[in-house]
């Protein structure tokens, strides 16, 4: 399968006919589709779609002139000619890879006094209030700011109490810059920042490698198309949050990350997950659902610690094969929305035992009754 600039090749058996070109309507849009082979099949067009409407091959419903096309026949046997106009439906809950869902941040209505003969009553408030927080800050370590309706970081954060500031909570707002004085906070060990505006070039990546200690970074629901890879210089780190961002890599200096236990980059536009993710073998837990995966690395088996697999909303067809016999700590998989049917799971190595696994661990959650979301894809057992 190839893809043109303008369209999409799809390459067929050996043939010398000519090819077709023809349109998909989908979503109020049209989406042209040069250099087709007539003998393609129609499950080699849905292939190709799937990147083009984010739309998993198994829910796209293809329509001619008032005829569901058949994933086993031709465009040759379906009657598809040049030209021709073809209506692509979604089933719902097969869409993968939708990008950024950002929430209204809940944020606390500012309360302002405009009664005059109160101005200074309110300000001595206000006063005692900003010095409360500062000693509780100090007091603490911790610096909690979620949900004030902050445009920027106040400039109190840069205070005395950042030199002993272990937590900084800013989730929940809408500050569009991260400053070089980030950097200042030598033992900050967890940043927030869900929820905000933040872009690619409104975070001072370089003043973040001076955080040795911290140990969790969170920067989900922003405006992130792409990672720094400043990133790769926190020994430290065990969490990183990047979820419902626009993402469509991460960098290679993420795998000196030797600490890294968590990695959630659900819901972006990620295409490849290169094979360096086997050398973080500390990872426990790793989302990467609803994102534009076909495959994955076989160095994945290299995770030996690996507890926690979410790859839903993907167009994954396979597993690496030695998933299930490499990593024996495994034991919750979630294969929601993807190609990957029960049959091709019981080929793989390993399957028995880690089937027993997961069956063990949600026995335990029901024996002391543990309400959760299932661990697995049951869906999975549709063929």
């Amino acid at each position: 399968m190839e893809t043109g600039v303008t369209g999409a090749d799809v390459s067929g058996a050996t043939t010398t006919t000519t090819t077709i070109s023809l349109s998909v309507k989908f979503s109020g849009r049209t989406i042209p589709i040069t250099n087709l082979s007539p003998d393609s099949t129609i499950k080699d067009f849905k292939a190709l779609l799937q990147p083009l409407t984010n739309v998993l091959p198994r829910g796209q419903k293809l329509i001619s002139k008032g005829k569901l096309l058949v994933d086993a026949m031709t465009l040759r046997e379906s009657e598809i000619t040049n030209g021709a106009k073809i209506m692509l439906m979604a089933s719902q809950g097969l869409h993968q890879g939708d990008g950024p869902i950002l929430k209204q941040a809940q944020s606390r209505p500012i309360s302002r006094d405009n009664n005059a003969d109160r101005s200074d009553k309110g300000k001595a408030k206000k006063a005692a209030v900003d010095k409360n927080r500062l000693e509780r800050w100090k007091a603490t370590g911790v610096i909690g700011l979620s949900e004030c309706n902050l445009k920027a970081i106040p400039e109190e954060v840069w205070g005395d109490s950042r030199t002993s500031a272990r937590v900084l909570d800013l989730s929940n707002n809408v500050i569009q810059e991260v400053p070089a004085l980030i950097g200042c906070m030598n033992s900050l060990q967890k940043l927030l920042l869900d929820s905000n505006d933040i872009s690619d070039d409104s975070v001072s990546w370089e003043a973040l490698k001076s955080l040795k200690s911290l140990t969790v970074l969170s920067l989900n629901q922003n405006r992130l198309t792409r990672l720094s890879s400043d990133l790769g210089w926190l020994p430290s780190l065990r969490q990183l949050h990047v979820a419902n961002n626009m993402l469509s890599s991460l960098p290679s200096e993420l795998r000196y990350l030797p600490k890294l236990e968590v990695l959630k980059v659900n819901n972006n536009r990620i295409t490849t997950i290169p094979p360096w993710i086997g050398d973080l073998i500390s990872l426990i837990e790793v989302d990467l659902s609803s994102n534009l995966l076909s495959d994955l690395p076989e160095t994945f088996s290299n995770l030996h610690n690996l507890k926690s697999l979410s790859l839903s909303n993907n167009g994954l067809k396979s597993l690496p094969s030695s998933l299930f016999k490499m990593c024996l700590m495994l034991t919750r998989l979630d294969l929601h929305n993807t190609e990957i049917t029960m049959d091709i799971l019981r080929q793989i190595e390993g399957w028995e035992n880690f089937d027993e696994r997961r069956r063990l661990k949600q026995q335990k959650k029901l024996d002391f009754r543990v309400v959760g979301s299932a661990a697995f894809d049951e869906g999975a057992d549709k063929s």
